[in-house]
């Protein structure tokens, strides 16, 4: 009953699924001691019908006080292990898929983010899992215990009178086949409600991080509506899907409890046909009492369950996705990046055709082009955020698809033009570049990327919130701190994107003169739009539509009139005179 399907299906763990069993062991040892309980009942009021009938000498009242006691004592200790069971360890569930959740996202390599929504992967991860927390510790273990401890009575009730038992017992099977014959409507509603809730968080999130413009062009009434409109049509979309499984779920449960019907009835005709006794239609109806109400709460949850299924296939997704993981060790002869005839395409657009070039450790290459022409994906490739489809890339005569990449990325330090700050202090966001540095060694890097200049100016130095990505500093300062994690980090090779692009002249001069301290002996790969700032390298890839179509050093491309480089560099008005 519990194979690797049934794992799969609600995302359970090998751990989770034996916690889950012991919690259904629990619910049925609970279910069948309430049931007890009604046997007790059952004794005492067949020893006071004797004595009413047959003057049969009454207890006393002390057996029937030891016997509640007993039942009490009995009935709390199984409730306890119940709770244990069916909450704590469900809960220690979830730790355990959040944590091997974000495992799996740590492995992904990170073009897999590229590709996914951000809105729908974070609902995935935080409101999938919740989901599933409900059902793991509210409807799985209540479920299936009920399914078993049902079996079980049905089993006795039958020993005493089958017609009585089919009566009591037919609407609990009728009813389940009504809800599992729903299921596909329910997964459906239940798709088209998240589906609407994905275009919500989408619309707020476009509208808060995009917030500015919308006031500089006085959109603002635009966005709000649309927002709004995507509120409604969630709305309506979640009250079509709660009505259309209140109605099965309701129904579901009006056609069990006309078993309490059907049983009357019957004892009725048997009693008249003096079949049965009055104590036997009793013990039935206290049977009756508490038989379907192990089920009120999977009825009301079982909606749920089957929508979990949908959040489960929505983490087995992500648990299915291929990770980067290869070799741990990493012994490059050097630090050269070598592009060895790399292809790559984005989904069907292909970007990069036959691209060969090295970047040669302790020099700075710098890759320049039209927009598009391939850039930043060679970027990517050179740190294996991507894998390339085609070729190699290799750093120090390593294959790096051959190397983990988080240890891949160790020898790596990248300042990109979109710098992502947290909202900590300056201290802590330079230290993400290494993680454990002293102070001292914070500030030693803060000091050789010019933070200094602005840190001194701020409230509380370097213990200062900044704000969400450093909403409280300047474009320059920003890359600063940018840089000064890269410094601190110190590793081998510097991949630099547009770096200062966004710069005015006065925060390009600093940032420059933080680079050049931060590039010293390393191998460098700057990727860049203005000439100014490849105008140093030692030497110059050209890419125009995927493919390397110029390479050399900058005076001597500059001196090609009729090269690409050339034209590049007189459209920015770039003097001939190369200061190299």
């Amino acid at each position: 009953m519990f194979g690797k399907d049934f794992q799969r299906k609600y995302a359970l763990s090998p751990k989770g699924v034996k916690n889950m069993i012991t919690g259904i062991i629990w619910t049925v040892i609970v279910n069948l001691v309430v049931m007890g309980g009604m046997g007790i009942l059952y004794m005492m009021m067949k020893m006071y019908m004797d004595t009413m009938l047959e003057g049969a000498p009454l207890p006393k009242a002390g057996i029937y006080f030891a016997m509640t006691a007993v039942f009490l004592v009995i009935a709390l200790l199984a409730y306890m292990k119940q709770y244990e069971s069916t909450y704590g360890l469900v809960y220690g569930e979830v730790k355990n898929a959040r944590i091997s959740l974000a495992e799996r996202l740590r492995k992904l390599p990170l073009g897999y983010f590229g590709k996914r929504d951000l809105a729908d992967l974070t609902e995935t991860i935080m409101g999938d899992v919740n989901r599933l927390e409900h059902v793991w510790s509210h409807c799985l273990s209540y479920l299936y215990g009920s399914y078993i401890s049902t079996a079980i009575v049905a089993v006795i009730l039958f020993c005493y009178n089958w017609k009585l038992a089919i009566a009591c017992l037919w609407g609990v099977p009728v009813a389940f086949l009504l809800l599992f014959g729903s299921r596909e409507i329910t997964k459906k509603s239940s798709e088209r409600s998240k589906e609407a809730g994905i275009r919500v968080s989408d619309s707020i999130q476009e509208t808060v991080e995009n917030i500015r413009e919308i006031h500089a062009t006085n959109q603002e009434k635009r966005f709000l509506d649309s927002v709004y409109e995507k509120i409604d049509a969630f709305e309506k979309t979640s009250i079509k899907g709660e009505l259309s499984v209140g109605i099965f779920v309701n129904a579901a449960s009006v056609i069990m409890r006309l078993g309490v019907a059907t049983t009357i009835l019957t004892a009725t005709d048997l009693i008249l046909a003096g079949k049965i006794d009055f104590m036997m239609f009793f013990m039935f109806m206290l049977v009756i009492t508490r038989i379907y109400a192990p089920f009120d709460q999977a009825l009301a949850l079982i909606a749920e369950m089957f929508v979990s299924q949908i959040s489960a296939q929505r983490l087995a997704e992500i648990k299915d996705s291929e990770p980067a993981e290869c070799s741990e060790e990493f012994s490059p002869a050097g630090h050269d990046i070598s592009f060895e005839n790399v292809g790559f395409a984005y989904d069907d657009n292909e970007v990069l055709h036959g691209v060969s070039f090295t970047a040669k450790e302790g020099e700075v290459t710098a890759l320049v082009g039209p927009s598009g022409s391939g850039k930043s994906t060679c970027a990517k490739l050179a740190a294996r955020l991507w894998d390339a489809f085609e070729g190699t890339v290799r750093v120090g005569g390593v294959d790096i698809k051959t190397v983990d990449p988080e240890v891949l990325l160790g020898d790596y330090s990248m300042v990109f033009q979109d710098v992502v700050l947290f909202d900590d202090t300056v201290m802590e966001n330079i230290r993400l570049g290494k993680h454990g540095a002293t102070d001292e060694e914070v500030m030693a890097a803060a000091r050789a990327a010019n933070c200094e200049e602005f840190v001194e100016k701020l409230p509380q130095g370097y213990d200062t919130p900044i704000g969400e990505n450093g909403v409280k500093l300047s474009g320059g300062e920003r890359q600063r701190i940018s840089i000064a994690r890269a410094l601190l980090k110190d590793a081998p090779i510097v991949l630099l994107d547009e770096a200062t692009a966004s710069l005015d002249v006065e925060n390009e001069t600093k940032v420059q003169g933080a680079l050049s301290r931060l590039l010293a002996g390393k191998t460098v790969l700057v990727i860049a739009h203005r000439m100014r700032t490849v105008e140093a390298a030692d030497r110059i890839i050209v890419l125009d539509e995927g493919k390397v179509s110029e390479e050399g050093r900058p005076d001597e491309l500059y001196s090609k009139e009729d090269s690409l480089f050339h034209r590049m560099a007189a459209l920015q008005n770039v003097s001939a005179g190369w200061s190299i």
